[in-house]
């Protein structure tokens, strides 16, 4: 049975249909649907029911799934294993954070192609939750406080934050001292999250409200540095900005807890090489820089 029809059928089945298995697989949807169309043909059964919306798996395609993942995954070990020392090759698909990954990661990754130049890395820089499994991608670095989830997770380094206002904000509307008096500041947010503050060792979480909120961290240091309310960012967003003046710490005797960067995967016993490459050159990377502060690569 060909590999690579067993690959095709597993992305056409994560996808959840042939056009976008086709460009995650980079080719046509012709040949998509031939490997199919010989799959099928081989094991006499209908694998996906196609639909005009995309396709569905039949019930024996989602028993087949399973065991085609399991097989493909083997296959890509065993190739890995006989590898020469260092040499690594296929295809990475990482799914990486906007605000976060065109500074610190985007470098990282290039290095990585540098050092395997028979290594295809594909990079989603985006603020949203990428699903991995669903989408098709082989890992995610991911800033901040992990949910609880089956995805195995590896921490890469040190990631501090801090609650931030500009001078005129505070001069309008004072300085919170307590998380009592935060509730009832405006607040800058990605959503209608918890803020979780440090009261010595025990750690409060504030439930704030603002009417102004956006999906990525840049936006909210802007809406923050305009005098529009407080926000709760990370170093490596707000440092040259507090340099500067144009924001100061607030509610310094509250601090966030530390929080990381984290290398996450889906479950399964032993990760591919490319992913455990990737985590120890993150780790090389981000482990000795400060609060994660932008760093020339050494």
């Amino acid at each position: 049975m060909d590999i690579e029809e067993l690959q095709t059928f597993v992305e056409v089945a994560d996808a959840g249909g042939v056009s976008p298995a086709a460009l995650r697989l980079g080719v046509s949807k012709s040949i998509v649907s031939r490997r199919l169309f010989r799959l099928e043909a081989e094991l006499g059964v209908q694998l996906l029911a196609r639909t005009t919306r995309g396709a569905a798996l039949t019930e024996a395609g989602a028993t087949f799934r399973d065991y085609a993942a399991r097989v493909c995954a083997e296959i890509d070990v065993a190739k890995e294993t006989i590898l020469p020392a260092g040499d690594l090759r296929g295809r990475l698909r990482v799914a990486v954070p906007l605000s976060f990954g065109q500074t610190h990661f985007a470098p990282i990754l290039a290095e990585m192609a540098r050092r395997h130049p028979q290594l295809q890395i594909h990079t989603c820089y985006s603020d949203r939750f990428v699903d991995l499994i669903t989408e098709g991608y082989d890992c995610a670095i991911r800033v901040g406080y992990l949910q609880d989830s089956n995805l195995i997770a590896r921490r890469v380094g040190p990631l501090y934050g801090k609650l931030v206002a500009s001078p005129d904000y505070i001069k309008a509307h004072g300085s919170p001292e307590t998380p009592e008096e935060l509730v009832a500041h405006e607040a800058l947010m990605q959503g209608t999250e918890a803020w979780q503050l440090m009261d010595g060792d025990k750690i409060i979480t504030v439930r704030p409200q603002g009417r102004f909120k956006a999906d990525n961290g840049p936006a909210l240091v802007a809406a923050a540095a305009a005098g529009l309310g407080i926000a709760y960012l990370p170093d490596y967003l707000t440092h040259e900005f507090i340099i500067s003046g144009a924001l100061v710490p607030v509610m310094t005797h509250y601090p966030p807890p530390p929080a990381a960067a984290y290398v996450i995967r889906p479950p399964g016993q032993h990760p591919a090489r490319k992913i455990r490459v990737l985590t120890e050159l993150l780790i090389e990377y981000c482990e000795p820089a400060p609060h994660l502060a932008p760093a020339p690569l050494r």
